[in-house]
């Protein structure tokens, strides 16, 4: 029913095991193949493109439904329904930034302190412009194949770059003076498609799993065993939940069964503690996904 692209290069891998996670696993002859299936009556076909390419061929309905970057929304110009954000990016769950960077040791300290006909190299040529042009700067944007922050300062004066952590730049010996956008992955269709009732309901299911299998990265299910009524109010008062936990009476009164969902994050420090406070039997199981 949809067609759907999927984007290569520094998200590719996070893609696939997120659907891989999502019980919706790519198929294709090789690593380097563009074309690929899904084994899911939703889905006619996969291809695998840049995410700078891909909110163009939604747009134009080439594409029923694909996952890129904001920044690259943006950076097109292009007409796409979003969907909804999936809060992963190349290393973490984090969103992405494009910045703006000049030298370490530079003396300028913010945007307004750059001078009309500042050189500037980055790969997002639109989004620059139109960042400075709202700032009233004459700036000399040159379009960058890569490697844009060791253009600094010995070709360009500033750099507008992509980073995840940041660590990149400060690498480089650069410093970060201002955030263009702050972009997450999203999930974009074709507008026409998207208008279609089907369709619709289609890519909507989809994203519930996607949206799912993210979810239950963050949290793990915790069950264990009370003995009496005392440390069952000891034990619920540890518990961070997404509900009330979900408490049974064992056989014959011999104590209470309790199972819950917490952050993962947390769970280092919450089972010692909810030991301590008369736990026993404790089990952390690993989620695949959360749908609510």
């Amino acid at each position: 029913m949809l067609k759907l692209v999927l984007p290569k290069g520094s998200l590719e891998s996070a893609t696939l095991a997120l659907f891989e996670d999502a019980d919706l696993s790519v198929k294709r002859s090789s690593s380097v193949d563009y074309k690929a299936t899904i084994n899911d009556p939703r889905v006619e076909s996969v291809r695998i493109l840049r995410p700078q390419e891909i909110p163009v061929y939604v747009a134009e309905g080439l594409f029923d439904l694909g996952i890129t970057g904001r920044d690259w929304v943006e950076e097109t110009n292009s007409d796409v329904v979003s969907l909804g954000e999936l809060q992963y990016s190349k290393a973490t769950s984090s969103p992405v930034r494009l910045v703006v960077a000049v030298p370490g040791d530079s003396a300028i300290e913010s945007v307004s302190d750059l001078k009309h006909g500042v050189r500037v190299s980055t790969e997002y040529p639109e989004l620059t412009r139109r960042f400075f042009v709202e700032r009233g700067i004459e700036a000399d944007i040159r379009l960058s194949y890569g490697a844009t922050e060791a253009k600094v300062p010995d070709i360009v004066d500033v750099a507008v770059d992509l980073t995840e952590t940041g660590r990149a730049i400060k690498a480089a010996g650069l410093r970060i003076i201002d955030t263009i956008i702050t972009s997450y992955t999203e999930f974009i269709a074709n507008p026409v498609a998207y208008a279609d009732p089907q369709k619709r309901h289609a890519m909507e299911q989809l994203l519930t799993l996607l949206q799912g299998s993210l979810e239950a990265r963050t949290k793990v299910l915790v069950k264990l065993n009370v003995d009496d009524r005392a440390a069952l109010d000891r034990v619920i008062g540890l518990l961070p939940s997404m509900k009330s936990p979900t408490v049974n009476e064992l056989h014959g009164e011999a104590g209470f069964a309790i199972e819950t969902v917490v952050p993962k994050a947390d769970i280092n420090v919450l089972i010692p503690a909810l030991k301590d406070a008369g736990a026993s039997d404790i089990l952390e199981l690993a989620l695949a996904k959360i749908v609510h």
